[in-house]
C-alpha cells in the first residue's frame, strides 16, 4: 500500500512538473539596439528575408531600407521609394521577388538576390500594404477606401499583370494571411470583422463579427489547424485583446487582455507561440498554443513606445522590431485615435532595429 501511495505521489509530481513546464515563463529579451541615420522616422511595415539576412524596413520618408542583420548596417534603399514613401516590402521568394508598397500608390518590384529595382507599377493614388497567395499566386493589395468601402487590387505572380479586384465594404482593411489552400483572410479594422477570400474567384466567401474585439487590426493564421490569431487595439469602452477564431466558421474559441496600440501578430508553428507586439504600451504579449481551441499567456515582455510591427527569423526565432525615440507636440496634429499621446516628432538618429531572443 505505502508502495502504491508513493508511486502515486511520484506520478502526481511528474504530471504536475510537466504541467508546471509546458506553460514556463519563457524569458524573452533584448537583445541588442542598433541605431540608424536619419532625419525622418515616420515608418510602418517590417519583413525578414531570411535566407539573405535582409530585414526589410518600409521608412517612408527614407524609402525600404534593407538592414543587413549580420553586419548591423544599412546596405541599400531600393530604386526610389525614398520619394515614393514605403510602407514596407512584401517578400516571395520563390520567384526571387520583393515588392516595395509604397503610400503614393506604387509598387516598386525588385530581386532580393541582388536588391535591384524595376520600374514602379502605378495602381492608384494610395495604397497600405500588400500580401501574397501562394495558393494562385496572387497578391492582393490594400488601396485606399472609397466612400463605400475598398478595392482590394489582385496581381498575377510573376507576370504583374492586374487579375481583378475584390470589393470590401471596410474602409480600413489591415493585416491579411493566406492558408495555402485557397482561403485569405483579412482584418477589417473599422467592422471589427475578418474577411475570408477567394482570391482564385475573386469574391467574398465570408465575413465573420468579432464581439468583443474593437478595432480588429493584426492577423496571423495557423493553417494546419484552421485558427485565425487576431490582435484587437481596443476602444474607449472595450480592451484591448487577442482573439482566436475558428477559421472554418468564423467562431470565437478565445480571448484575452493585451497591451494597447496592436499593430502585428506572428504565430511560429515551432515554438507554438503567438506573439502580439502593442506600440502604445510598450508590451509584446507571448501566448502558448496547447492545442488547436487552448491557449495561454507565456509572458508580456516591456518594449519601446512604438514597437508595433516586427519579423521572426524561421531558425533562429530571433524577433527584428523598429522604433524611434519621439515625443508628441501639442502644437501638431496628434493621431488621437491611436493615442492621446501618439508621438508626432521624432529625433534625428534615434531610429533603432531591437532584437530580441531567449
Amino acid at each position: 500500500m505505502q508502495l502504491r501511495r508513493l508511486a502515486a505521489h511520484i506520478l502526481l509530481a511528474s504530471a504536475t512538473a510537466l504541467s508546471a513546464s509546458a506553460f514556463a515563463f519563457d524569458g524573452w529579451k533584448l537583445e541588442s539596439a542598433t541605431a540608424i541615420p536619419g532625419k525622418n522616422s515616420a515608418w510602418d511595415y517590417v519583413s525578414l528575408d531570411a535566407a539573405n539576412n535582409h530585414l526589410f524596413i518600409g521608412r517612408r520618408g527614407n524609402g525600404l531600407q534593407v538592414f543587413d542583420i549580420a553586419s548591423g548596417k544599412v546596405i541599400k534603399v531600393i530604386g526610389n521609394t525614398a520619394s515614393d514613401s514605403a510602407n514596407g516590402a512584401l517578400l516571395i521568394p520563390a520567384f526571387d521577388l520583393g515588392l516595395s508598397y509604397n503610400e503614393n500608390g506604387t509598387l516598386t518590384p525588385f530581386k532580393l538576390s541582388t536588391l535591384e529595382a524595376q520600374a514602379d507599377l502605378k495602381l492608384g493614388e494610395e495604397l497600405d500594404s500588400a500580401h501574397y497567395d501562394p495558393a494562385t499566386q496572387r497578391v492582393v493589395v490594400n488601396m485606399a477606401a472609397g466612400a463605400d468601402g475598398t478595392e482590394l487590387i489582385v496581381l498575377q505572380i510573376p507576370s504583374l499583370q492586374k487579375v481583378g479586384t475584390i470589393k470590401v465594404s471596410a474602409k480600413k482593411p489591415e493585416h491579411a494571411e493566406a492558408d495555402g489552400k485557397g482561403n485569405f483572410y483579412l482584418a477589417s479594422r473599422d467592422e471589427n470583422a475578418v474577411y475570408r477570400l477567394d482570391t482564385k474567384e475573386l469574391k467574398v466567401t465570408a465575413k465573420w463579427p468579432t464581439p468583443g474585439c474593437a478595432q480588429t487590426n493584426g492577423l496571423a493564421i495557423d493553417s494546419a489547424r484552421d485558427r485565425i490569431f487576431v490582435g484587437c487595439r481596443g476602444s474607449a469602452t472595450v480592451k484591448p485583446s487577442f482573439q482566436v477564431l475558428n477559421g472554418q466558421t468564423g467562431a470565437v474559441i478565445y480571448t484575452a487582455e493585451i497591451g494597447g496600440g496592436n499593430d502585428d501578430v506572428v504565430y511560429d508553428p515551432d515554438l507554438r507561440r503567438i506573439f502580439l507586439a502593442n506600440g502604445v504600451n510598450a508590451v509584446l504579449n507571448v501566448f502558448e498554443q496547447v492545442d488547436a481551441d487552448t491557449y495561454k499567456p507565456v509572458e508580456a515582455l516591456g518594449t519601446q513606445a512604438g514597437v508595433r510591427t516586427m519579423a521572426m527569423h524561421p531558425k533562429t526565432k530571433k524577433i527584428y522590431a523598429v522604433t524611434a525615440e519621439g515625443s508628441a507636440d501639442y502644437a501638431k496634429k496628434i493621431t488621437t485615435s491611436v493615442s492621446p499621446y501618439y508621438a508626432n516628432t521624432f529625433f534625428a538618429d534615434k531610429f533603432f532595429v531591437l532584437t530580441y531572443s531567449k
